[in-house]
C-alpha cells in the first residue's frame, strides 16, 4: 500500500500554507495596523490552556470517564448540542477573559502615561489577538496533527510503518493504513479550507468581543457563545454521521467568505474610527 506522489506533495503544500498564514497575515498587517505581538501572544496562550487543557479534560470526563453523560451523549443530536456548546462556552470564556485583561493593561498604561485615551481606538488589538487565537488553532490541531500523518505516508511508502508502530495494537495500525489509503488530493485541499476557514472565524469572533467590550455590552459574552456554537455544528454533525463532509465544507466554505468580506471592510481603512455602538 503506497500513498500516491502527487497526494504526499498536496499534503505538504496543505500543511505549509496552513502554518504560514498567521504568520503571513502578521507580517503584512504589523506596520498598518500596528499590531503588537503581546496581543498574538494572549491569544495563543488563551487558547492552549481554554480550548487545549480545559475544554479537553471536559470533553474526557463527559464523553469517557462519567457513564450517566456518556451514555446520554452517545445519542447524535445530544452530542451535537453538547460539542458546539463546550467549545463556544470554554474558548468564549477564554476570549472574554483574555481581552479583558489586555483592555486593562491597556487602560494602566495609558493612565500611566497621562494620555487622554484609555484603551485603542481602533481593532488592532483583536485582529493580532485573532491571528493568535486561530494561529494557535491552526498549529495545534492542524498542522501538528497533519505532519504527523505525512511522517506515516513517507513511513508506509518505504515500508517502514510497521516497524515504527510496532507497540500499537493490531487493529489501531490497520486503523492507520486504512485512513493512509483513503488519502487523496482533495484531503488536502479540504484540510487547508478547514483550517483557512477557522482562521476566519477566530478573526471574526475577535473583533466581535472586542468591539462589545469597548462598548460595555454585557450581552457580548452570551452572543459569542452562540455564535461559536453555530460555527461548531456543522462539524459536530459530520462527526455525529449525520450530514455529509460535502455539506459541512460548503457551508465553513460560504461563511469564511462572508466573514472576510465582513473583516476586510472593517480593517480596509487603517487608522480609521470603526466603533460600533452596541446596546448595554
Amino acid at each position: 500500500m503506497v500513498v500516491a506522489p502527487l497526494t504526499l506533495s498536496s499534503l505538504v503544500l496543505a500543511t505549509l500554507l496552513v502554518a504560514a498564514l498567521p504568520f503571513v497575515l502578521y507580517r503584512r498587517l504589523r506596520r498598518p495596523l500596528a499590531l503588537k505581538p503581546r496581543d498574538a501572544i494572549a491569544g495563543i496562550a488563551v487558547f492552549a490552556l481554554f480550548a487545549m487543557v480545559i475544554e479537553r479534560a471536559l470533553n474526557d470526563y463527559m464523553l469517557h470517564r462519567n457513564e450517566a453523560t456518556a451514555t446520554f451523549l452517545s445519542n447524535p443530536l445530544a452530542f451535537v448540542v453538547y460539542g458546539a456548546l463546550a467549545a463556544g462556552i470554554c474558548e468564549e470564556v477564554g476570549r472574554f477573559i483574555g481581552m479583558r485583561l489586555l483592555m486593562k493593561r491597556a487602560a494602566s498604561a495609558s493612565a500611566a502615561a497621562s494620555t487622554p485615551q484609555a484603551t485603542r481606538t481602533d481593532d488592532g488589538t483583536a485582529l493580532t489577538y485573532g491571528l493568535g487565537h486561530g494561529g494557535a488553532e491552526a498549529w495545534l490541531v492542524g498542522v501538528l496533527v497533519q505532519i504527523q500523518w505525512i511522517l506515516f505516508a513517507v513511513l508506509e511508502n518505504r515500508g517502514e510503518l510497521d516497524g515504527y508502530l510496532s507497540n500499537l495494537p493490531t487493529e489501531s495500525l490497520m486503523r492507520i493504513h486504512l485512513i493512509l489509503a483513503s488519502l487523496t488530493p482533495q484531503t488536502a485541499g479540504i484540510f487547508a479550507l478547514e483550517r483557512v476557514a477557522a482562521l476566519i472565524f477566530q478573526i471574526g469572533l475577535s473583533v466581535l468581543m472586542w468591539r462589545g467590550l469597548r462598548a460595555g455590552w454585557r450581552g457580548i459574552l452570551p452572543l459569542a457563545i452562540v455564535l461559536h456554537a453555530l460555527v461548531d455544528v456543522p462539524a459536530a454533525l459530520f462527526q455525529a454521521q449525520l450530514v455529509p463532509l460535502a455539506a459541512v465544507d460548503t457551508v465553513y466554505a460560504f461563511g469564511a467568505l462572508v466573514v472576510a468580506g465582513l473583516l476586510f471592510r472593517t480593517f480596509r481603512r487603517p487608522g480609521a474610527e470603526r466603533m460600533t455602538e452596541l446596546p448595554r
